[in-house]
C-alpha cells in the first residue's frame, strides 16, 4: 500500500509540475483563467452588468415557462450550480488567501468574481444551446457535450480533437467528483468537528460521521436531479442566511473597524503580497471554489445549468452568472471580514494549510460567544453535504457520458461509498489530486468556449435585441 501511494504521489506532482508551471511568473493553469475571464467579459461586452437585473428577475421565475423542457426551474439549476461550489473553500480557503496575502487578498477574490461571471455566462449557455434531451426528458449536458457536438458542429474538420477533448473533460470530472467534490468534503467536515468540539479523532468517530454522510449522500442523490434540485433550493437559501447573518451580527459587533478595515483592504490590494495572495496564494493553496467564483472557467456549474426548463439558452447564462457573486462577493467576503476583524494578526501566516486555516476560522466565529462555533460546525456539514450531493450529478453525468445510462447506477454506489470513507482516512494524496482534477477542467473547457464563442454571440445579440425590444414574455 505504502508503495503504491508513494507511486500517486508522484504522479501528483507531476501534474502539479504541469498545471503550475511558470509563464512569465504566472502558473500556467492560472494564465489559463484569467486570459478566460478577461475575453469573455471583453467578448460579451460586460454582459455581467448590462444583464444583471434581468438575472435577478429570471432567479425570481419572472420567464420560467411551465411548458418549456428541462428538469427544473432556474432558481433550482441556480441553487444546485451553488451547492456544488459554496463549501469549505468559502471557509478555508479564505483563511488561507488572507494568511498568505493579507487584507489586499480580499479585492482580488471581487476582481476574479467579476470576471468569472462571465465565464459562468458563457459556459452555461452554450451547455444549455448543446444539451441532449432523452425520450423520457432526462438532460444530458455540459462541458464534455458540448466540446464534442458543438466543435463538431462548426468545425467539421476537427471533430477528433472534440471528442478527446469531452471525453478528457468526462474522466477528469469523475475524478474530480470523487475526490474534492466527496472525500475532501467529508474528511474537513470532521476535522472542523474535532476542532469545535474536542472529541479525539478516534476510528469510532470517523466510522459515525462516515455513515453519516453516506447515508444523507444515498438519500438524495438516488432520486437524481430532481431530488438534488429540491434539497438545495431550501438548503442553500437557508444556509447562506445564516451564514451571512452570523457573519453580519460579528461584523457589525466590531462596527469600530468596518471603515477602518475597508480602507485597508482597498489601500493593500496593490501590495505586492496581496496580489500575490490574492491570486496564487488563493488558488494555489487549495481555494479552487471562493477566488474563482463558484468555479468559473472549469464548467462544472454547466452541466446543473443544463437541466433548466427554458427554450432560452442564453437566460440561463443570465441566471448562472449570479452565482459568483453570491459565492465570493457575498459568502467569501463575509468569512473575509469576519477573520480580519477578529482574530487575524497582520502577516501572520496561517499554518498547517487547511487544518490550520480551519482553526483560524472557528477562533474568529467563536470570538462573540462559543455557540457561534458550533453553528459554524453545522454550517461546515451543510456545505459540505451540499457539495457532496450536487458534484455527485456532475460525476454521474460524467459517466453516462462515457458509458451510457447504465453506468449511473454503478457510479452512484461507488459514490456513496466514497463518502462514508471520506471522514475516515486522511486525504493526502487523493486531496491534491483531485483538487488539480478541479483545476484541469478549465483547460479543455476554455478551449472549447473560445472556439464557440463566435456561435453563442449571435444567440446572445438575437436575445438582448429581443430582450431591449419589450417582446420578451414572462409568466409572473
Amino acid at each position: 500500500m505504502q508503495a503504491i501511494d508513494n507511486a500517486f504521489g508522484v504522479l501528483v506532482s507531476w501534474v502539479k509540475v504541469v498545471l503550475f508551471y511558470k509563464v512569465f511568473e504566472v502558473p500556467f493553469i492560472l494564465l489559463v483563467l484569467i486570459i478566460g475571464g478577461v475575453f469573455f467579459t471583453l467578448r460579451f461586452a460586460f454582459i455581467n452588468i448590462r444583464l444583471f437585473k434581468h438575472s435577478i428577475d429570471c432567479i425570481r421565475g419572472k420567464y420560467d415557462n411551465p411548458d418549456d423542457v428541462g428538469e427544473i426551474s432556474h432558481f433550482k439549476a441556480l441553487t444546485s450550480a451553488l451547492s456544488a461550489t459554496v463549501g469549505l473553500g468559502n471557509i478555508a480557503g479564505v483563511a488561507i488567501a488572507i494568511g498568505v496575502g493579507g487584507p489586499g487578498a480580499v479585492f482580488w477574490m471581487w476582481i476574479v468574481a467579476f470576471l468569472g461571471m462571465s465565464m459562468k455566462f458563457m459556459s452555461s449557455t452554450t451547455a444549455q444551446y448543446y444539451r441532449r434531451v432523452h425520450e423520457d426528458g432526462s438532460i444530458l449536458g455540459g462541458p464534455m457535450v458540448y466540446l464534442n457536438d458543438g466543435i463538431k458542429s462548426v468545425y467539421p474538420k476537427l471533430a477528433p480533437i472534440g471528442k478527446v477533448l469531452g471525453a478528457t473533460y468526462a474522466v477528469m470530472v469523475i475524478l474530480a467528483s470523487f475526490g474534492g467534490g466527496n472525500m475532501f468534503q467529508g474528511n474537513t467536515s470532521a476535522m472542523m468537528f474535532y476542532h469545535i468540539t474536542g472529541i479525539e479523532s478516534t476510528i469510532t468517530a470517523k466510522i459515525v460521521i462516515g455513515l453519516v454522510f453516506a447515508f444523507l449522500t444515498g438519500v438524495v442523490i438516488i432520486g437524481g436531479i430532481k431530488r438534488i434540485g429540491d434539497a438545495t433550493s431550501k438548503m442553500v437559501p437557508f444556509m447562506a442566511v445564516v451564514y451571512v447573518s452570523m457573519s453580519l451580527f460579528i461584523i457589525f459587533a466590531n462596527y469600530e473597524h468596518i471603515i477602518p478595515l475597508l480602507a485597508g483592504i482597498m489601500h493593500q490590494a496593490f501590495a505586492p503580497e496581496a496580489m500575490y495572495g490574492g491570486f496564487i496564494g488563493v488558488l494555489v493553496t487549495g481555494m479552487r471554489r471562493g477566488a474563482f467564483s463558484n468555479e468559473a472557467g472549469v464548467g462544472s456549474a454547466a452541466i446543473a445549468h443544463s437541466a433548466a426548463k427554458t427554450e432560452e439558452p442564453v437566460r440561463e447564462g443570465v441566471v448562472a452568472m449570479i452565482g459568483p457573486v453570491i459565492d465570493t462577493i457575498v459568502i467569501c467576503t463575509m468569512t473575509a471580514l469576519v477573520i480580519l476583524i477578529t482574530v487575524h494578526v497582520p502577516g501572520q501566516k496561517v499554518a498547517g494549510g487547511y487544518d490550520g486555516a480551519l482553526t483560524l476560522t472557528a477562533q474568529a466565529f467563536s470570538s462573540i460567544t462559543p455557540v457561534f462555533g458550533y453553528v459554524l460546525m453545522l454550517m461546515v456539514f451543510t456545505f459540505a453535504l451540499s457539495t457532496i450531493v450536487s458534484w455527485s450529478y456532475y460525476g454521474e453525468k460524467g459517466a453516462e457520458y462515457l458509458f451510457g445510462r447504465k453506468a449511473i447506477k454503478p457510479y452512484k454506489i461507488v459514490y456513496v461509498l466514497i463518502a462514508f470513507l471520506g471522514p475516515i482516512f486522511s486525504a493526502g494524496n487523493v486531496v491534491t489530486f483531485s483538487d488539480l482534477m478541479i483545476l484541469a477542467l478549465a483547460i479543455p473547457n476554455i478551449i472549447g468556449m473560445i472556439m464557440l464563442s463566435n456561435v453563442i454571440g449571435i444567440k446572445v445579440k438575437e436575445y438582448t435585441d429581443k430582450y431591449k425590444s419589450g417582446n420578451m414574455p414572462y409568466y409572473k
